[in-house]
């Protein structure tokens, strides 16, 4: 009985022993691994339930998101360089109402000659376009075909609701400009814009267009559209029966619709890159098609630039001659003229270029480069396109004869 008892009190010790060993080994990697992490080790941290990293970082984020509101980081991601434009630009662009007086004709019918007779009238209509201004002064540029010396009143709406009545300083119906100034009596200094150099425009960039189409801006806001610069220099030869002069346009994808005609193609700057113009529609619709054409700012700003000075454009040099079209009551003055459409020399300055190239008063000029002469509006298209320093051919018919001679372009010299 007493070796029975021995045995039960050994294996008593031995197995309580190796109770009080295992829970020791088994807390040493924990207590390590937990400190390895960089939380506190049971000596350090404080009472009370512990936290985790992940835990932190959350706590991290949520006190950042109290000191910035849920609201202002969104409308920071929102924000582009095409919204900061829109917010540089959009205050300087204004809508333009125009009352024109057009003449027109109505049937009547006579009791006494028992007949319909045609009676000319007078009517007033209304157009709407945009523009933007270019000084604090209230300066603004649009479209002649916009704004020109048939309009009878001109009325300019800004983007904050304000409405001015505008008078024509200039226009110029080949480069298709006008310059307006609003008139106010306050003497408000007015939100403009800057304009980009068109020479450095890359095929590729951002644009935005920003007018009024539709007459949509009775709300008081532009509407804005966004694009690209899909070409550069695209030239249109002048038309006869529309002898604008449109050359070295910027073709853009922004879409461009009627009413937009006199607003700014902008960039992502806020700086106006062209004047938005005309749109190509292909024949297919009377709508936009992705073919949008602007004035790049470079020849806005020679255009402007004498409007404002002068009123009027005049060419970079002078050709030393004077002319009139030919036409059926100068045929009938002169019957050894020919009858073909031309400009018939009236005047040649012994000191200018087309004296020294040979043309005399009498001549008929018939072509100017290559194209055929049509009017005295085209010819005057058609030498625009020429600067000083360059050579004009031109073909003239004299005594029934036809004649080439060139004219070497510069400025006028006083003769005697």
């Amino acid at each position: 009985m007493a070796r029975i008892v021995t045995i039960f009190l050994f294996l008593s010790l031995l197995l309580g022993g190796c109770d009080t060993k295992e829970p020791q080994s088994s807390l040493q990697p924990v207590s390590h691994s937990v400190a390895k992490e960089g939380s506190q080790s049971k000596k350090d941290q404080p009472d009370g339930p512990s936290v985790s990293t992940e835990e932190s970082a959350a706590a991290i984020q949520d006190e950042a998101e109290q000191q910035e509101p849920l609201g202002t980081s969104i409308d920071n991601s929102r924000r582009t360089a095409i919204t900061n434009a829109v917010k540089k630009a959009g205050p300087a662009v204004v809508s333009i109402t125009v009352t024109e007086l057009q003449r027109g004709y109505k049937r009547e019918f006579d009791a006494f000659f028992f007949r319909y007779f045609d009676v000319p009238i007078q009517r007033e209509v209304q157009s709407v376009g945009s523009g933007f201004i270019i000084s604090e002064d209230g300066l603004v540029v649009t479209n002649e075909h916009v704004a020109s010396k048939n309009s009878k009143t001109i009325m300019v709406a800004l983007s904050d609701g304000n409405q001015y009545e505008a008078k024509l300083i200039g226009s110029d119906e080949l480069a298709d400009l006008s310059l307006l100034q609003i008139e106010s009596d306050d003497r408000k200094t007015f939100p403009h814009v800057n304009f980009a150099d068109s020479d450095e425009i890359m095929v590729g960039e951002w644009t935005i267009a920003m007018g009024n189409p539709f007459g949509l801006f009775a709300d008081g806001q532009p509407s804005v559209t966004v694009g690209v610069v899909s070409a550069k220099e695209r030239d249109f030869r002048p038309d006869p029966q529309d002898p604008r002069v449109y050359v070295e346009m910027i073709q853009t994808d922004a879409a461009i619709n009627r009413g937009n005609s006199g607003g700014p193609l902008v960039n992502s700057n806020g700086e106006v890159m062209g004047v938005n113009t005309f749109i190509f529609t292909g024949g297919t619709s009377n709508g936009f098609v992705g073919l949008g054409f602007a004035i790049p700012s470079n020849r806005v700003q020679k255009i402007i630039g004498q409007l404002k000075e002068s009123g009027s454009v005049s060419l970079d040099y002078d050709p030393g001659m004077k002319f009139t079209p030919v036409t059926r009551n100068l045929i009938m003055k002169y019957p050894n003229i020919p009858r073909v459409l031309g400009l018939f020399v009236t005047e040649v300055n012994k000191s200018g270029p087309a004296y020294e190239c040979g043309i005399m008063p009498g001549d008929v000029i018939v072509e100017i480069g290559e194209e055929r002469v049509t009017s005295e509006m085209h010819a005057w298209a058609l030498m625009r396109e020429y600067k000083e320093g360059q050579d004009m051919e031109l073909h003239l018919i004299r005594d029934g004869k036809t004649y080439k001679t060139s004219m070497t372009l510069r400025k006028r010299v006083q003769g005697r």
